[in-house]
């Protein structure tokens, strides 16, 4: 069975940083593709992040390039994203994805951006 949790989320002024992990179990972590989504409050999900299985191939939005750093740890079975220079704009809940697979998510973690 599946199993990922998101933690580090947090309440940040605008400026601030955060780390989010996500421990990952019940599947071979280092032969997939892994990522983070993000849902607003009455909004779909958007793609944040995504990170091959040997993490030299990355994908950012358009919205977080510059800010966020996707990275993982083969050896611990971890996914990080390291979110720096956060804005208003990124409060949403946080959502660690296994391949490309919406639907193989944690529970998410939440983001809240606001001074």
């Amino acid at each position: 069975e599946v199993q990922l949790v998101e933690s580090g989320g947090g309440l940040v002024q605008p400026g601030g940083s955060l780390r989010l992990s996500c421990a990952a179990s019940g599947f071979t972590f280092s032969r997939y593709v892994m990522g983070w989504v993000r849902q607003a409050p009455g909004k779909g999900f958007e793609w944040v992040s995504t990170i091959d299985a040997s993490g030299s191939s990355i994908y950012y939005a358009d919205s977080v390039k510059g800010r966020f750093t996707i990275s993982r740890d083969n050896a611990k079975n971890q996914l990080f994203l390291q979110l720096n220079s956060l804005k208003s704009e990124d409060t949403a809940m946080y959502y660690c994805v296994k391949a490309y697979d919406v639907s193989d998510r944690g529970q998410g973690t939440q983001v809240t951006v606001s001074s």
